[in-house]
């Protein structure tokens, strides 16, 4: 697996080439607000190294993926979404195809906000 892959629109959104509303940034990750939102606050948080789909995830991943879950709940307060119980938000990881993975870099999904939403 390489680092990055320079026909994918997620490293090139790491590597700076195409813009987006960031969230967050570190030196292993990027979260970014989707283009394309189905829920009131819809942000997208992707390693940056390019791992294709959590089917590839292995041992070496688990501090990153970490992190990134751990850092996950702050973001959506920050973000928009109210606080648990009454509030919350939704973690999603589509990985393949036939889950509706449609950019293959590991990415998560992190949607809350009032309902109804647009999907989901």
């Amino acid at each position: 697996m390489s680092h990055s892959d320079p026909n994918c629109i997620f490293c090139k959104i790491v590597e700076g080439k195409i813009p987006s509303r960031k969230v967050h940034e570190d030196e292993e990750m990027i979260a970014f607000h989707d283009i394309h939102p189905w829920a009131p606050v819809h942000f997208l948080m992707v390693p940056k190294a390019h791992i294709p789909s959590m089917a590839q995830v292995g041992p070496e991943h688990a501090g990153v993926l970490g992190r990134m879950m751990a850092l996950a709940p702050r973001l959506a307060l920050e973000a928009g979404c109210q606080p648990y119980p009454a509030g919350g938000y939704r973690i999603v990881v589509n990985t393949g195809e036939h889950a509706g993975q449609e950019v293959h870099h590991l990415h998560i999904h992190v949607m809350g906000g009032p309902r109804p939403w647009l999907k989901g």
